[in-house]
């Protein structure tokens, strides 16, 4: 006994001295970033030879809001690069239009391979990038891209390059759009987890994973219906940029499934096959050695963007007539919401001050959200309205805008959309789930007693009785026919005609604008040039956007706690996809939190290589 309590003592006086050590190492970690940091703010702009390429590495996830850490690429490397780069879509369009006008800058190269993740780097965002670099293009400057493997996002934004080239050993993979929603209905009975639905909407499919083992009929048609038009949108750019037939495009890579390089070559898709090292050598006879003399003059996309003008002074800045972006980016969710989602309490309450600040003259909304709660997207609905009564309120559709996206939408002066962006789905769920047989197969049972009737109506212990589902249906097709009825007062279209393009569909950009669900074609810079043109301001107004990227303290948090896995630069096997997505379908139903338990929300994503 005494060796016991004598290895005990020693195993915890070991743990202890562990503790002390690992809190010395966090002192000087933090001491090391606030230094490193302190360094970066305080050094020069870089300095960018005449004559030089901007480089932009698309090995990045380009999300609409600005990063949420500013100093991204610095955490990346402390944390042991675990994530992409992140960067901004309005940065990357900015830097491009002041590249085009920009005396220093002769070209630009594309290289590496882009990185989504969440709702990042879709191909509305995508549309924007490919129109600043054709702008790029227009102002006679010649534009390198040289890929690898090209995805079909990588080579849609490549199209255009006037020297485009692949490895010898790369290929082209952009087979098409697919949506492969994972059905859990078999597996939840067979765990004996019990699911009861109340729907609105022969289209709103989001609760069929839940009750089905395969799409319904009305899912398969909007499914395909959808990425035939956004597919056929993204391939009549491809075949514009590359002088080709989109009808010979498609013939090619349904041939051929991977496009190897020579055939690539011979088939127009590229200009030309080579390895890096001798594009570098091009660009470096272009533009002339650097002052190392072993590359050719270049500005990284990163360092050019950092170089741009800012207003500096926050104080001066809210001083400013100006316009407010708020990022509307992620799953809507009640109250204050997390990391990537939209709170319904945060969002209106941000919204709420930037109504009631005179200097903020107008706002606009950019969506990229697939919807969530009803609560939370009628907060921030609620504030909208309110604020289109003092300043005009704008809003810009990034690639999702649906269901809770739209709800958010619908009372916008003006709604720019892209042709990819995906939007519509009018119509609302509730899903219930139980354990009756679960338990009892384990031999766990309830029992209790209640003071009324629907005392226990959220209890998971049951189904829901045929009364109990009565009440949810009520609510559901009471908030069906609000959602409907905004629709209609917000886009000024009646109720019935409504109703006809409702029923939880959902549409791409061009037939939303066919529907007059949106205005007009077009991204965030047409919807921040049509608000400064609305608020009586000059197209070059300041900006302020929502949410700020986090501080110092909140990155050193986002450090320590990301439990996120490293990011090998390799594939992740079977078994890394199949835990990455339970990961992502677990996140997805901890966002079920209306406290009303319905949602109006987009049931499917998009898979894109």
């Amino acid at each position: 006994m005494k060796s016991f309590f004598i290895s005990l003592l020693g195993t915890l006086a070991g743990l202890t001295l562990f503790a002390v050590g690992l809190t010395v190492v966090l002192v000087a970690l933090i001491v090391a970033v606030v230094s490193h940091i302190g360094g970066v703010s305080g050094k020069a702009a870089p300095v960018i030879e005449p004559g030089s390429y901007l480089v932009f590495n698309l090995s990045a996830n380009i999300t609409d809001a600005p990063p949420a850490i500013t100093e991204s690429a610095l955490v990346s490397r402390l944390a042991g690069d675990r994530g992409p780069v992140v960067l901004q879509l309005r940065a990357v369009t900015r830097a491009l239009h002041a590249a085009a006008h920009d005396s220093r800058v002769k070209g630009v190269l594309l290289t590496g391979s882009l990185a989504p993740d969440g709702y990042g780097t879709g191909f509305a965002a995508l549309k924007e990038v490919r129109a600043a670099l054709h702008e790029f293009k227009a102002a006679q400057k010649p534009i390198v891209a040289y890929l690898d493997e090209a995805t079909t996002r990588d080579f849609y934004l490549a199209a255009g390059a006037d020297d485009l080239v692949l490895d010898p050993y790369g290929l082209v993979f952009m087979p098409g759009l697919a949506s492969e929603p994972m059905f859990y209905a078999g597996a939840l009975e067979k765990f004996g987890v019990g699911v009861q639905v109340s729907r609105v909407g022969k289209y709103k499919s989001a609760v069929e994973p839940f009750t089905r083992t395969d799409l319904s009929p009305e899912s398969r048609e909007q499914l395909q219906a959808l990425l035939s038009d956004l597919w056929g949108e993204l391939l009549g750019d491809i075949a514009a940029d590359r002088g080709l037939q989109a009808a010979d495009i498609q013939a090619l890579v349904d041939k051929e499934g991977f496009v190897r390089a020579a055939l690539a070559k011979e088939a127009k898709l590229v200009s030309r096959v080579a390895y890096r090292d001798e594009v570098i050598a091009g660009l470096k006879k272009t533009t002339g050695p650097d002052e190392s003399g072993k590359t050719f003059k270049q500005v990284s996309l990163a360092d050019y963007i950092g170089e741009l003008p800012k207003v500096t002074d926050e104080e001066k800045l809210m001083k400013t007539p100006r316009i407010a972006v708020v990022y509307a980016e992620g799953a809507i969710v009640d109250g204050e919401g997390g990391e990537g989602e939209v709170g319904g309490a945060r969002f209106a309450r941000e919204i709420r001050q930037l109504r009631q600040d005179d200097s903020v003259k107008a706002i606009v909304l950019r969506v990229n959200s697939p919807g969530g709660s009803v609560s939370g997207s009628e907060h921030i609905q609620r504030e909208l309205r309110l604020a289109r009564e003092a300043k005009p309120v704008v809003v810009s559709m990034g690639s999702y805008a649906a269901s809770g996206g739209y709800w958010i939408s619908a009372y916008g002066k003006r709604i720019f959309a892209e042709p990819a962006s995906i939007t519509g789905s009018i119509g609302v769920f509730s899903v219930f789930f139980d354990v009756k047989k679960l338990t009892g197969n384990l031999g766990l049972t309830f029992d209790g007693v209640k003071t009324g009737a629907h005392a226990d109506l959220e209890t998971i212990s049951r189904p829901k009785t045929p009364e109990e589902l009565a009440l949810f249906q009520k609510t559901v097709d009471w908030i069906y026919d609000e959602f409907i009825n905004k629709v209609a007062e917000g886009r000024k279209l009646d109720a019935a005609k409504v109703r006809e393009i409702a029923e939880g569909r959902v549409w791409s950009g061009t037939a939303a604008l066919k529907l007059r669900l949106v205005d007009e074609i077009g991204g965030l810079d047409a919807a921040l040039a049509y608000a400064a043109n609305e608020a009586g301001l000059p197209a070059d107004a300041p900006i302020e956007e929502f949410p700020r990227s986090r501080d110092l303290t909140d990155m050193l948090n986002e450090l320590l706690d990301d439990t996120g896995h490293p990011a090998s630069g390799k594939a992740p096997g079977v078994v890394t996809r199949l835990t990455d997505e339970l990961k992502a379908q677990g996140r997805v139903l901890e966002q079920f939190n209306d406290h009303l338990g319905v949602y109006a929300r987009l049931p499917f994503d998009i898979i894109a290589r």
